[in-house]
This record gives structure tokens, C-alpha cells and sequence, in this order.
């Protein structure tokens, strides 16, 4: 009888401290009622549905902002498989024109293009003259896709038999006698064509002695997209594999920029703009992003991001083991580069990203 009467008591006292703990909530939740009643700024309100969110959106990925690379190589019917860079090829020009269409029918404006050639000198021959691979390939494309817009990489280190992007003496890279090669490559590809010419180099002097070589030949329409800030990454190693652009001795690092340069890099970007250019671009894209923003409040020019291999392929690597979303993950990606200040995106998702976009 005491044991059970013992037993009520501690059930009756534990109903009590339930009931008081419920009061303590209770009287909590009103209080944080009553401290919202009147919030009226609640930016929750925009949030609220798919398309509420679609009409306040700020950044907007558009199809007319996407470059698709292609890397184009001598000969015929060849399509050779880029291992760290899945879903890009090299490609013979016979070869690359359908995979051209396919993007042009998507709504992509422009392509990129880089040449492999056959054979490599120390002179980079088949950067400049009339046959290389590239001058042939912008025939063939402007013949077939006369709207779509050819820009052409303007370097030599694909096609210098050392693999740096200018010409070498005694292990170093000679800046002027580079320029002028450069000069030579951008005009020869001006008359095979192309719609732009793109120098990737980082030589001093580049944007100026190509600008005046093209207004000298009569190319005065002719634009300059300026790899202006062109860092030296660990993020290009794929687009050496599939360029075929390895240095034979030393790295990049006396021509390329230090990463840890910014204000170096908005220099840069000034010289170019003085020397005629008329679209700069940073590259690599993601971890340039503050490079990218302090551009676009220094210049009214339209800016190039590059969301470069090493960064296409991370992507890629994660998404087939089921990481990541790709989708999510690369839309994500590239709207995060508009809105850091870019209004043109070069891609090797790109024709993906079209899909998307569309449905």
C-alpha cells in the first residue's frame, strides 16, 4: 500500500513537471510569436513559388552567353577521346563540323578554336601560315555555318615543337620576337575568316601589335578578345592533354600570372583595354571570381570568363561517382561567373548547359 502510494506520487509529480515544461514552451513560442508580429521585412515573400523565384532572379545564364571550345586536328574521320576531359574530343574538321551543328542548332552563337597540327618547329609555323590547321578549319565552318561566330585562339605553344607559347632562346621566352609571330598568326586567321581572334599568350605587347597588324591588312572590324588576366593554374592539365601543349622544359610562370596577383591582374587588363582590346577575359573563371568583380567596376568593355578543363573535369569526375548533381552543380557554376561581372562564358559544358536552358 505505501509502495503504491509512493508510486501515484511520483507519477503525479512527474505529470506536474511535464505540464510546467509544456507552460515554459508554451510561453516561449508566444513570446517569439509576439516578437515577429511586426517584422515587415520578410524576404521569404519572394521565395514562395518556382516562378515568384524566376521573376526576381538577378543573374541570368542565357544560351547567347555560351563559347563552346573545339580542338581541331589534321587529317580526316578522326575523333580521338580526351581522357581527362570526358564527352570532348579532338576532331578532324570533316568530324567537328557535325559536332558544330549540333551546337549551332542548340542556339550557341560561338565556338572556339584551337589547332593540333601534325607537325611542330620552333617558329610555330602552322600557327601562321596559310594551310594550318586552324585557317583551314575556319573555311570550312564559315563555308557551312556563315552566322555562327569564329574565334580563334591566337597562341603557338601547340604548335612550337617546346610547347611555351613563345619563341626560345638559350630556355627562355623572348617576348617581341613572339609578339610578331602572334601578329602574323591573328592576320592569317582574320583572312581565312575568322570573326575574332583571341591571344592567349601573355606576351607584353600582344592586343597592340595585333591590333595594328589586322588595321594595316584591312581587318578593321575584326575584334580582340584578350586573355587579359591569365593566370599560370593547376587547373589547365587537361587542356595540355588535349592540346598536346606541354612544355618540353620549365612552366608557364614567366609569362603567365602569379594567382596570388590581383591588382597585377587589373593591370593587365588596363594595358589591354589601351591597346585596342575589345572584349578582356580572367582565366581561369572560379577561383578568379573577385578578378572577374573588380573588372567589370573597372571597365564598361564586355568580359570573357574561362571556366577552364581542370575545372570541366572535376565536375565531371565528381558526377560519375554519384557525388554531386551535375546539372545543379554546373548551372550553379556558371551563374555564379555572371553574376561575379562576366557576360560571356567559355565552356566545354556548353552544349549541355544549352540543353538545359532550353527544357
Amino acid at each position: 500500500m505505501t509502495t503504491a502510494t509512493k508510486t501515484d506520487s511520483q507519477t503525479i509529480a512527474g505529470n506536474q513537471d511535464s505540464c510546467t515544461q509544456t507552460n515554459q514552451v508554451t510561453t516561449e513560442q508566444q513570446k517569439n510569436s509576439a516578437s515577429t508580429k511586426g517584422l515587415l521585412l520578410r524576404p521569404r515573400r519572394l521565395r514562395s513559388s518556382a516562378n515568384l523565384r524566376s521573376m526576381v532572379r538577378e543573374s541570368h545564364l542565357r544560351l547567347e552567353s555560351l563559347i563552346n571550345p573545339f580542338f581541331i586536328v589534321e587529317g580526316s574521320n578522326r575523333k580521338i577521346k580526351i581522357d581527362p576531359m570526358p564527352g570532348v574530343f579532338q576532331m578532324s574538321i570533316d568530324q567537328a563540323l557535325f559536332e558544330i551543328e549540333k551546337t549551332a542548332n542548340k542556339g550557341i552563337k560561338a565556338i572556339l578554336l584551337f589547332g593540333i597540327p601534325e607537325e611542330k618547329d620552333s617558329q610555330a609555323t602552322a600557327a601562321w601560315q596559310e594551310n594550318g590547321v586552324v585557317q583551314n578549319a575556319i573555311r570550312e565552318i564559315k563555308k557551312r555555318f556563315p552566322e555562327l561566330i569564329v574565334i580563334a585562339d591566337t597562341c603557338l605553344c601547340e604548335y612550337m615543337d617546346h610547347g611555351h607559347c613563345g619563341i626560345v632562346d638559350q630556355n627562355k621566352i623572348i617576348n617581341d620576337p613572339s609578339v610578331a609571330l602572334l601578329a602574323r598568326a591573328a592576320q592569317a586567321q582574320a583572312q581565312a575568316g575568322a570573326d575574332m581572334v583571341a591571344p592567349s599568350d601573355m606576351m607584353d605587347g600582344t592586343v597592340g601589335a595585333i591590333r595594328e597588324a589586322l588595321d594595316k591588312a584591312g581587318y578593321t572590324d575584326i575584334p580582340i578578345m584578350a586573355y587579359s588576366a591569365k593566370f599560370s593554374s593547376a587547373l589547365y592539365g587537361p587542356f595540355i592533354v588535349a592540346a598536346q601543349s606541354a612544355p618540353q622544359f620549365g612552366d608557364r610562370k614567366t609569362y603567365q600570372m602569379d594567382p596570388a596577383n590581383g591588382l597585377e591582374a587589373l593591370r593587365e587588363i588596363e594595358l589591354d583595354i589601351a591597346a585596342g582590346a575589345d572584349i578582356v577575359m580572367v582565366k581561369p573563371a572560379l577561383s578568379y571570381l573577385d578578378i572577374i568583380c573588380q573588372a567589370r567596376e573597372m571597365t564598361k568593355l564586355p568580359i570573357a570568363a574561362y571556366n577552364v578543363s581542370g575545372e570541366y573535369a572535376m565536375v565531371k569526375a565528381a558526377a560519375a561517382q554519384g557525388w554531386i548533381d551535375e546539372k545543379r552543380v554546373v548551372l550553379e557554376t556558371l551563374t555564379g561567373i555572371v553574376r561575379a561581372g562576366a557576360n560571356l562564358i567559355i565552356t566545354y559544358h556548353a552544349n549541355d548547359v544549352a540543353d538545359w536552358l532550353i527544357n
